[in-house]
C-alpha cells in the first residue's frame, strides 16, 4: 500500500445529489440549475410522450387510415408441399400433430396452425391443425388421409 492506491474505507463516503437553492456560494442558487423561464424551469413539469417542443408530433403528422382488429387471430401457415417434403425426408411418417410441427420448428408452441393448399400431397397423412383451407382439406382427403380440426 502506498500513496497511489489510497482510498476511503468501504461505506464511509456517501455521494449525495447536488443541493440546489442553498445560497449563492453553492453555485446552484437562484434558478437552481434550471436556467431561466420556460416549462422546464417550473415545478411539476413532465414532458408528454412524443412531445416535440410544440412542433406537430410525428404521430399526428403521418396520415392514418384503415382499421386494426384487436380480436384478430394470427395463424402460422404450413403448405402441403412442406408436409410432402417432410415425408420425403422421412421426418414424419403417417400422423402430423401440432407437437410434431413445433418439434420440427415449423411453428411455435403457442401458435395457431393453418394448413394451406400450395403444392401437392402424395402421402396418406392424418393431419391435426387448428384450421385448413378448403383446397388443403380436399387434397389431404384425396391422398387418402384425414384432416382433424382442433
Amino acid at each position: 500500500m502506498d500513496l497511489s492506491n489510497l482510498k476511503p474505507a468501504e461505506g464511509s463516503v456517501k455521494k449525495e445529489g447536488k443541493r440546489v437553492g442553498r445560497g449563492q456560494g453553492s453555485g446552484k442558487a437562484g434558478t437552481s440549475g434550471r436556467g431561466h423561464k420556460g416549462a422546464k424551469s417550473r415545478s411539476g413539469y413532465s414532458k408528454k410522450i412524443g412531445f416535440e417542443g410544440g412542433q406537430m408530433p410525428l404521430q399526428r403528422r403521418v396520415p392514418k387510415f384503415g382499421f386494426k382488429n384487436i380480436n384478430r387471430k394470427e395463424y402460422q401457415g404450413i403448405n402441403l408441399d412442406t408436409l410432402q417434403e417432410l415425408v420425403d425426408n422421412k421426418k414424419i411418417k403417417d400422423t402430423v400433430a401440432i407437437e410434431t410441427l413445433v418439434g420440427l420448428r415449423l411453428a411455435g408452441k403457442n401458435d395457431l396452425i393453418k394448413i394451406l393448399g400450395r403444392g401437392e400431397l402424395k402421402a396418406s397423412l392424418k393431419v391435426t391443425a387448428h384450421k385448413f383451407t378448403a383446397s388443403a382439406k380436399a387434397a389431404i382427403e384425396a391422398a387418402g388421409g384425414e384432416a382433424v380440426t382442433l
